[in-house]
């Protein structure tokens, strides 16, 4: 109601608006545009079983499921998507509730999901090391072989309660245990609150704020 009355008087008001109700600069604008590249532009081709982990409203599920893939979204929320594919289909689940045959996937999909699990954000139990469990739990549904394309926070190692982890020189080697890195990039942002490509260092001793830090992207397969 608010924004409808804003677009009605001064065009000042409504830039005031938009001020103070985004985060400082530099923030997290635009990091779904990175995080969604980067997974369809490693996306393998079908056929095979997927699982989209943590989907929220994202589109990549459909991605996969266009790419061939037989794919299972799930997520702890109810999702809305706009559209219906024969290869897609949505479970509100938690990650430990799945009963997918161990070995049983061709590729994982894991996208700015993993480092909420076990804070309890959305109502998940709570761990402290959730994250980990997730992960070994995924790399022992993939086959040999296997890719999970993995998006994630990176910085210096930092939990914000009941928000996200962010994953440095620390907990980063233990999150990946299991997995053969194929491929990694990472990103930040400048002072001008755009997106840029940095060395694996740079990305992650940058010191983390809850409303911004670095985005670490991978390839990982299961030997």
């Amino acid at each position: 109601m608010l924004w409808r009355f804003l677009q009605k008087v001064e065009p000042t008001l409504l830039k005031l608006y938009r001020k103070i109700s985004e985060p400082p600069i530099p923030n997290l604008k635009g990091d779904r545009d990175i995080e969604y590249s980067w997974v369809a532009a490693n996306m393998p081709e079908g056929p095979g079983v997927a699982l989209d982990f943590g989907c929220g409203s994202s589109y990549l599920g459909l991605i996969a499921a266009q790419r061939g893939f037989k794919v299972t979204a799930i997520d702890l929320a109810s999702v809305n998507w706009s559209y219906v594919h024969p290869n897609l289909t949505f479970l509100q689940k938690d990650i430990f509730e799945l009963n997918f045959l161990p070995s049983s996937l061709n590729l994982i999909i894991n996208c700015s999901a993993i480092e909420h699990v076990g804070l309890g954000r959305y109502g998940d139990h709570q761990s402290s090391n959730g994250d980990i469990e997730a992960m070994s739990f995924l790399c022992g549904l993939l086959k040999s072989g296997g890719i999970m394309l993995l998006t994630i926070p990176v910085g210096k190692d930092r939990i914000f309660l009941r928000l996200h982890r962010v994953y440095g020189s620390e907990r980063l080697p233990l999150l990946l245990d299991g997995f053969m890195v194929e491929k990694k990039e990472y990103w930040m942002k400048d002072h001008k609150n755009r997106w840029v490509k940095v060395d694996e260092q740079v990305a992650l001793n940058w010191q983390p704020k809850p409303t911004c830090y670095g985005i670490g992207c991978f390839v990982l397969s299961k030997p």
